[in-house]
């Protein structure tokens, strides 16, 4: 079901399972019910450009082309990103890194994630809210929500990102459009990572007070995700890929784009992500664009898996490239990356980090006693104190929020 290229345990693949799955299988390509089809040309163009990617095909001197333009065209990413480049991988860091403080100064801004439910009805066999996994599924009240935001917003940070699992019966729109209203009472930045929706219900919760919207598309070979996601509404493959645009038309300021490095060609994917991103630029000129660029990382009851091939020179050649092709583009670093390797990738083109950062339910405040499971491991338990610290060490300033409401 998946190749050597990660490292999955199907064993949670039982028989029952497994004839269930067959008896239940729906067409990864077609909308469900209720789902918004947008009559948009983005999905098209995008697969088309992923898959007459070849990468092999560039040269040393194609990479030489790239480095030397001040603005970069899509072949020109292509190259970036291609096995010819990593021999430059000293050269792209420097240009990004000199990109990064032509377009941001020694800015970075700093936020954290909170999961206020990991119910899902997904069965995603890399991910550890799975609805197959036996873990402890939780969910907050407005209550505990509060208590959240409010112990968050002690440390000093002024953004959040709210996630759950995927799971619209347990956390339905307005219980998230609640969750930002509270959020809004103590951040300055509300941002959503949540399962994909309509245009006309992220409309809603941007009345709500979320102001961008992030979406990982796990990988962009369909193929490849037909057999990782075997079940749930992310099992619709164009669905997700067009919830950006209709996060767009819903009004939202902002949307984030990512592969999950490491499930299926890196170098593909990264190249499918990129390209997305900028054409929904060129659709929505206003629009402001942020990438993501998290690798595979253990779960609960299944700590083997991890990207076989995407090293920490490939994960710099991904950030330094995304950098170079859209110099404005906000680029997070995860905590699936320990500390060292996101000290450097802020150094050199990230310009956003988290910070205090768990994947459980509730973990921020001690007295919520019904905890949930986290959705996988992280490398980085800095506090916001001890990274904030850190950017300052290496001669970078902490941005809390640059945007003011008036």
């Amino acid at each position: 079901m998946v190749d050597d290229k990660t490292c999955i345990n199907e064993s949670i693949l039982n028989d029952d399972i497994k004839e269930w799955q067959k008896k239940n299988r729906t067409d990864h390509m077609a909308y469900l019910p209720g789902m918004e089809a947008l009559e948009s040309e983005v999905q098209a163009q995008v697969i088309r450009f992923m898959e007459s990617y070849d990468y092999t095909a560039y040269t040393s001197k194609d990479v030489s082309r790239a480095l030397a333009h001040e603005s970069r065209t899509p072949e020109d990413f292509a190259a970036l990103l291609s096995p010819a480049a990593l021999p430059y991988l000293e050269e792209m860091a420097q240009c990004a890194r000199a990109e990064t403080r032509r377009n941001f100064g020694n800015g970075v801004q700093m936020f954290t994630p909170v999961y206020i439910a990991n119910y899902c009805e997904n069965f995603c066999i890399y991910c550890g809210f799975n609805c197959h996994n036996k873990i402890k599924r939780a969910m907050l009240n407005e209550e505990e929500i509060e208590k959240e935001m409010r112990a968050v917003a002690g440390t000093g940070l002024q953004e959040v990102l709210i996630l759950t699992g995927e799971s619209r019966s347990r956390s339905d729109v307005e219980y998230i459009g609640r969750a930002c209203e509270i959020a809004g009472t103590y951040f300055k930045v509300v941002g959503l990572e949540v399962y994909p929706m309509n245009s006309d219900e992220y409309a809603y919760l941007h009345r709500c007070g979320a102001d961008y919207v992030t979406v990982f598309q796990e990988t962009y070979n369909s193929d490849k995700y037909e057999s990782l996601h075997l079940a749930g509404h992310k099992r619709i493959f164009p669905y997700r890929l067009n919830a950006q645009e209709r996060a767009l038309k819903g009004g939202m300021r902002g949307v984030g784009f990512a592969a999950l490095l490491g499930l299926d060609d890196f170098r593909r994917d990264a190249f499918a992500t990129g390209m997305h991103a900028y054409l929904l630029q060129r659709k929505y000129p206003h629009a402001e664009i942020a990438f993501s660029c998290p690798r595979l990382r253990p779960i609960i009851h299944n700590e083997k898996i991890n990207p076989m091939d995407v090293h920490e020179p490939q994960l710099l050649q991904v950030v330094a490239a995304y950098r170079l092709f859209l110099p404005f583009a906000g680029i997070t670093v995860s905590t699936r990356e320990c500390a060292r390797v996101r000290d450097n990738l802020v150094n050199i083109a990230a310009t956003k980090i988290s910070a205090g950062v768990s994947t459980a339910i509730g973990e921020h405040v001690d007295d919520i006693e019904e905890k949930g499971d986290g959705q996988f491991e992280i490398s980085d338990g800095r506090s916001v104190r001890e990274v904030y610290e850190d950017l300052l060490g290496l001669g970078l300033q902490p941005v809390m929020s640059d945007h003011i409401y008036v």
